[in-house]
């Protein structure tokens, strides 16, 4: 039977794929399987992933035909997998050896449905721990307590899918797959359905992921229209939140994070193509217009002066019904 699953999506990431798959090889173990899904790369990523395939132990090589983005790749790589236990690795980043055993120990000592795991983020020579943004470490406790308080970062806001591991029940009750085709901020609704949903969890300082920031061909660096795809993710987290039984406590954590992140990147507007920047300033204008709105107003007043008077002149901003829709 296979142990760990490891679900690891790649694009056009040639010059990093060769360290991503030597730490996994330095984490091979008889029962992980390592599920390698080449997302229609269109460098030498193709050919890196094939030897892979024959001299990795435990990979499975899935190559997509047609660019669907991370979220679709993940999936992929979910409907292939056969592990009791599942985890992701991001094609361009990499893990200490022996890593996911450690990994498998932990969830096995505690006997919840999904860990959450401190990381290394590395940007270009400098290395910073980030860690869970939850203090009780080692303790099972209900991932729906620990969505709030709105105003502080919680673990919901920590939603890098390869920090942690999950049982296979999740999977099985459909809380591990990504919504399909969002190029950006696919965490997001994943991570809130995740901590309203499962029933268990823990937060365990372990360090083995080292989560490569500021590549280039990275989207997070790209100003281009695909980077607008976190406002369909925060609309799906606003809508799926409403409709919960604990919709009155925990909305105002969700629009409050939407307007964080709306503010965030109209304060770097400039990394965006005119049109692009254009449009992230109509879609976000019709984006405030869809939320609660007096939840809104209760956010907003929350807020510090200059991202609450930036969103209100972005409020009152006229929005076409195209647009709006």
């Amino acid at each position: 039977m296979v142990k760990l699953s490891v679900i690891v999506p790649f694009y056009n990431v040639q010059q990093y794929a060769p360290d991503t798959l030597k730490s996994l090889r330095a984490n091979a173990r008889d029962d992980f399987e390592f599920i390698l899904v080449d997302d229609c790369s269109r460098d030498e990523t193709p050919d890196i992933l094939e030897r892979a395939a024959r001299e990795l132990p435990g990979a499975v090589h899935l190559r997509h035909e047609t660019n669907g983005g991370l979220a679709t790749a993940r999936n992929t790589g979910l409907d292939a997998a056969r592990g009791e236990y599942l985890t992701f690795l991001d094609g361009d980043d990499w893990l200490a050896p022996g890593y996911f055993a450690q990994l498998v120990a932990a969830i096995e000592e505690l006997g919840c449905d999904f860990v959450r795991t401190d990381h290394v983020q590395c940007t270009a020579r400098a290395r910073t721990v980030h860690r869970v943004p939850h203090g009780r470490r080692g303790e099972v406790l209900s991932p729906r307590d620990v969505i709030l308080p709105a105003d502080r970062s919680t673990s919901v806001d920590y939603a890098y899918a390869w920090a942690g591991i999950y049982h296979r029940r999740l999977a099985d009750a459909g809380l591990l797959h990504f919504t399909d085709g969002l190029r950006t901020a696919e965490d997001r609704p994943w991570i809130w359905r995740l901590h309203r949903e499962a029933e268990s969890f823990a937060a365990v300082g372990l360090l083995g992921v080292f989560y490569r920031r500021g590549v280039a061909s990275s989207l997070t660096q790209i100003g281009d229209v695909r980077q607008l795809d976190f406002i369909k993710a925060f609309d799906q987290v606003v809508r799926e939140t409403a409709a919960d039984r604990d919709a009155d406590e925990l909305l105002p954590k969700a629009v409050r994070t939407y307007c964080a992140i709306i503010s965030h990147h109209l304060g770097s507007i400039e990394r965006f193509e005119p049109s692009v920047a254009r449009k992230l300033k109509s879609m976000s204008a019709a984006a405030l217009k869809r939320m609660p709105q007096g939840v809104l107003d209760e956010a907003l007043d929350s807020m510090d002066i200059q991202r609450a008077t930036r969103l209100r002149r972005l409020r009152r901003r006229p929005v076409s019904a195209e647009v709006a829709a």
